[in-house]
């Protein structure tokens, strides 16, 4: 070989190399604001979500990098992690439950977020509304308020000896409050009495359980929340002590050993925010995009749970049932 080849060579590695890099840099990033924990819970959601991203064109490591930030249930620290994200200039902000919208909407009016998981979107003024989001946000509501009513008229079915339900809510979530007035919209309709149980954190949780057995609660609606929904397994041992029936908002808890669940399909929701994500990825504005409500919801009911607590599930829950797990 000589010099000149050697030269040519070594010119055309070094402009392969910056062609690299240049395409490295041009890769758009999402940053992934969960108001939850990490690990296989998650697992399902991410991989509808991944899913979602795919079918807009999109491949992590691919097409695009994803940076991800856990609150791991204390909302506290969700502020920092959405001002971290939007000072490394990610290109989409994906939020995941409303305290994870809200930190994100209060960081940044100008990158692109696309929230999921989130009851109201109007109501917490994430938007100006559904069909014109307005602004740099837009996404996916589950209607976990508006849900609560129906929860605790299932669980009334499903135990109609009971007179006194709790509701077990974590006060920190934005959620906290029309859940707990739907519930006691739904109690004085039923004519039954409900307790309020508040829990944010492990010690309140406990102390919550406490109260529950001292106080003989028969019932327990539980509120879809990113703190209580990674702790079903806890939530379980609990309410199986006093032998508690609880209904819960997500069919994974149900599956995971929770006696029964009713609420929209969190995956098919992960998967279209992976959608939206790609679109914007791809130019839409969030302004331009709907936010769209579940038009389908599951109820799920787990038999083996329910002997655990000595409870016959009524036929007509049974006939309803989109899932019974046996």
């Amino acid at each position: 070989m000589t010099r000149r080849q050697f030269m040519l060579l070594l010119s055309a590695a070094i402009m392969t190399a910056r062609a690299l890099r240049a395409q490295q840099k041009a890769m758009p990033v999402i940053g992934f604001l969960s108001s939850g924990t990490s690990g296989p819970r998650v697992a399902p959601f991410l991989a509808a979500f991944y899913q979602g991203l795919s079918e807009a064109g999109y491949v992590e490591g691919r097409d695009v990098a994803i940076e991800y930030r856990w609150a791991e249930g204390s909302y506290d620290r969700l502020p920092a992690l959405a001002a971290d994200l939007v000072g490394r200039k990610v290109n989409l902000i994906v939020a995941a439950a409303i305290p994870a919208a809200r930190a994100a909407k209060n960081a940044t009016s100008t990158t692109p977020i696309v929230f999921t998981a989130v009851s109201d979107p109007a109501g917490d003024g994430l938007v100006a509304s559904l069909a014109r989001p307005g602004g740099n946000l837009t996404g996916f509501s589950l209607l976990t308020a508006d849900l609560t009513a129906k929860r605790l008229e299932l669980l009334s079915e499903l135990v109609p000896q009971a007179k006194l339900f709790a509701l077990l809510v974590n006060p920190n979530n934005p959620n906290a409050e029309p859940t707990t007035r739907s519930a006691q919209e739904a109690a004085r309709a039923k004519g039954v009495q409900l307790l309020i149980l508040k829990a944010g954190d492990e010690a309140e949780l406990e102390a919550a359980f406490v109260s529950l057995v001292q106080l003989q609660v028969a019932a327990l609606v539980v509120a879809g929340d990113p703190f209580l929904n990674p702790r079903i397994e806890e939530l379980g041992a609990l309410t199986s002590r006093p032998a508690v029936p609880a209904i819960y908002s997500l069919r994974e808890l149900t599956a995971s050993g929770g006696l029964i669940s009713y609420g929209p399909s969190l995956t098919a929701e992960y998967r279209q925010a992976g959608i939206y994500a790609g679109r914007v990825l791809a130019g839409a504005k969030p302004a331009d995009l709907p936010v769209q409500q579940p038009t389908t919801f599951e109820l799920v009911v787990n038999l083996k749970t329910a002997k655990a607590l000595g409870l016959t599930v009524p036929p007509s829950i049974l006939a309803r049932a989109d899932e019974v797990i046996e």
